[in-house]
C-alpha cells in the first residue's frame, strides 16, 4: 500500500505543477520519464511555500509557515509524511542527496517575504535571488546529474545563472501585483512610484547576461534533460523578450504573458532544433 500513497503522492505534485505552470510543464514533459517524477516533486514543493507566503492572505502567515518548516524537517528526519506534497518530496531529497542547506536556503527567502517589503538593498535582493531561484535550480541539477558529483559541480554556476533569470524575469513581470498586493519591490534602489527606463533597460541588461551565462550550462547537460530545460529557457526567454519590447507604462499596467499556443509553437521549434543538433 505504501506504492500506492507513494504514487498518489507524486501524482499530488504533478498537479500542482501543471495547475500553477503550464511553462514548466511543457518543460518537463520533455525530460526523459525517469526524470519527470522528482522534478514535479522539486516543484510542486516550492509552489506550496510560495503558496503560504502570497495568497493566504487573511491567515497567520508566519506561523503558517513555521509549521511548514518544522514538518519538513520532520519528513526528512522521518522519511515519511502525512503531507502528500512533503512525501514526494522527501523521497525525492533522499533519493538524489539533495543538500539540506539548499532547503534551508529556500525558506530563509520565504521567511523574507514576510519581513520585508519595499527594503530590499542589494545584499538581501541577492540573497533573496539565491534562495527563492538559484537552490531550486541546484535541487533540479541534483536530480539531473543522478550522483555524478563532477558533472554537478561544473553545471553548478550556470543552473543558478538560469534560476535567476527566470527568478528576475517574474519580478519585471510581476511588478504591478507584487507592489499592490504585497507590498513588494525586490529590485534594490527602485521605487514603483519612480521606476524608470533607464533601470528598466539596466535590470534587462542584468538578466540578458544571466540567460546567455545559463545558455552555455544547459548545452552540457545530460542528454536525458536538455531539450525540456532548454524549451522551459526559450518560454521564458520569450517572456523575457516581450517584456523588453514593452513600454514602461505596459509593464506597470499589465501582466505581460506568452499565449499557451505560442508555447506549443515555442515547444515544436525546439525540438526540431534539438533533433537537428542546433540548439
Amino acid at each position: 500500500m505504501m506504492k500506492l500513497y507513494n504514487t498518489t503522492s507524486m501524482a499530488c505534485s504533478k498537479l500542482i505543477t501543471q495547475s500553477y505552470s503550464t511553462s514548466f510543464t511543457f518543460g518537463i514533459k520533455a525530460f526523459d520519464k525517469r526524470f519527470q517524477a522528482p522534478i514535479y516533486a522539486v516543484y510542486g514543493y516550492v509552489r506550496l511555500a510560495d503558496e503560504i507566503v502570497d495568497t493566504f492572505h487573511g491567515f497567520d502567515k508566519k506561523k503558517l509557515l513555521e509549521e511548514f518548516k518544522q514538518d519538513t524537517d520532520k519528513a526528512l528526519a522521518r522519511k515519511i509524511s502525512t503531507n502528500p506534497i512533503l512525501q514526494a518530496f522527501q523521497q525525492v531529497v533522499h533519493q538524489y542527496s539533495i543538500p539540506k542547506k539548499l532547503i534551508d536556503a529556500f525558506l530563509h527567502s520565504m521567511e523574507m517575504d514576510l519581513y520585508h517589503t519595499t527594503d530590499y538593498n542589494e545584499a538581501l535582493y541577492n540573497s533573496y535571488i539565491y534562495g527563492s531561484a538559484e537552490v531550486v535550480g541546484l535541487m533540479c541539477l541534483c536530480v539531473f546529474c543522478e550522483g555524478n558529483t563532477e558533472q554537478y559541480e561544473k553545471l553548478c554556476a550556470p543552473a543558478k545563472r538560469l534560476g535567476a533569470a527566470f527568478q528576475k524575469v517574474n519580478f519585471l513581470r510581476d511588478m504591478k501585483s507584487d507592489y499592490e498586493e504585497r507590498g513588494r519591490v525586490y529590485f534594490p534602489q527602485v521605487n514603483y512610484q519612480t521606476f524608470n527606463d533607464i533601470q528598466k533597460k539596466e535590470i534587462e541588461a542584468d538578466i540578458r547576461a544571466d540567460f546567455d551565462a545559463a545558455y552555455e550550462g544547459i548545452l552540457k547537460l545530460p542528454t536525458g534533460v536538455l531539450f525540456g530545460v532548454y524549451t522551459a529557457y526559450k518560454y521564458y526567454l520569450e517572456l523575457f523578450d516581450k517584456i523588453v519590447h514593452s513600454s514602461l507604462d505596459q509593464v506597470q499596467q499589465k501582466r505581460i504573458r506568452v499565449p499557451n499556443q505560442q508555447k506549443i509553437s515555442i515547444l515544436f521549434k525546439s525540438m526540431i532544433r534539438h533533433q537537428l543538433n542546433m540548439l
